[in-house]
């Protein structure tokens, strides 16, 4: 049985935790608000951009002189995967279901056949998937410096990818990030940004109900999308990365208030067990008096 001043010290110890850890729950919580408000004002303009590509491809009398980011290379062996996780930790399951999403996903590609290249966003990422696939990691980029996403950062990752495309480094392109749903969920998306996804690939992808109305576009269509599917790359990525800033913040509030709970009901039971004790030693000891007396 641990002596009393264990006992304390114990509790001193989960009382100091529970207070960090109900710290960190209040930052989170003040920090999801903006978060929140971010992702959820970048949702219609992504969309909509994603529609506007669409229609836009739509009205080509063929795919031939099309941008290649839209049709592709024709061909589908190399597979670029984009992994998004978050530079902290203490944030439950956030980086690990983004981890163990990539690694099935690398796993079906390399089963059907196909080459895998991984970049990866966000040290817990690196640090959890360089393990295993340190060979196929092309780069990694930090946002440690970033206060808060920026749609410059998310442009020049767009424009690394897109050079590397250029230059024949891979096909496919599919970003893996975790989405704001809620304040106790957020929902794994496999997005993918190269070649363009249309028709029926996505709904937000899907050409939108014109009603009947002709548009013609000034300049020529593959002119517009020469311009329009980088900045929707970038958009894309930038989206990703308040999706991910805003789930992060909520994962990590959720598991600071569990933390905390926890701790309480742990201090709970450490003081009952320290009472216990301080009783059962207090009896003892009236025991050895009494019985010290009786001997007298």
């Amino acid at each position: 049985m641990p002596s009393l001043k264990d006992l304390r010290n114990r509790i001193t110890s989960v009382k100091s935790t529970q207070k960090i850890t109900r710290a960190m729950q209040m930052v989170s919580a003040a920090k999801l608000r903006r978060a929140q408000e971010s992702a959820e004002q970048a949702r219609p303009y992504s969309e909509r951009m994603s529609r506007l590509l669409s229609s836009v491809a739509a009205n080509l009398p063929s795919l031939e002189g099309a941008p290649p980011l839209m049709v592709g290379t024709g061909n589908d062996q190399v597979h670029l995967v984009i992994v998004m996780t978050a530079e902290r930790g203490l944030c439950g399951a956030f980086n690990t279901q983004v981890t163990r999403r990539t690694r099935r996903h690398v796993k079906e590609l390399r089963d059907a056949g196909k080459q895998v290249k991984l970049l990866l966003i966000g040290k817990k990422g690196n640090d959890s998937l360089r393990r295993d696939f340190d060979d196929i990691i092309i780069d990694y980029v930090t946002l440690r410096e970033m206060r808060a996403p920026s749609y410059a950062r998310a442009n020049e990752i767009a424009q690394d990818v897109i050079g590397r495309f250029g230059v024949g480094e891979f096909d496919v392109c599919t970003i893996i990030f975790n989405a704001f749903k809620s304040v106790i969920s957020q929902e794994l998306n496999v997005q993918q940004l190269i070649p363009l996804p249309t028709g029926d690939e996505g709904d937000e992808a899907a050409a939108p109900d014109l009603g009947g109305a002709i548009y013609e576009y000034e300049p020529e269509e593959t002119e517009l999308l020469a311009d329009l599917i980088p900045r929707n790359m970038a958009v894309q990525i930038f989206k990703a990365m308040l999706e991910s800033g805003a789930a992060e913040q909520a994962a990590r509030m959720t598991a600071m208030d569990n933390a905390t709970r926890n701790a309480g009901d742990m201090i709970d039971r450490l003081t009952l067990l320290y009472n216990r004790t301080r009783q059962a030693m207090i009896t003892k000891e009236l025991i050895e008096i009494v019985s010290g007396a009786d001997a007298l």
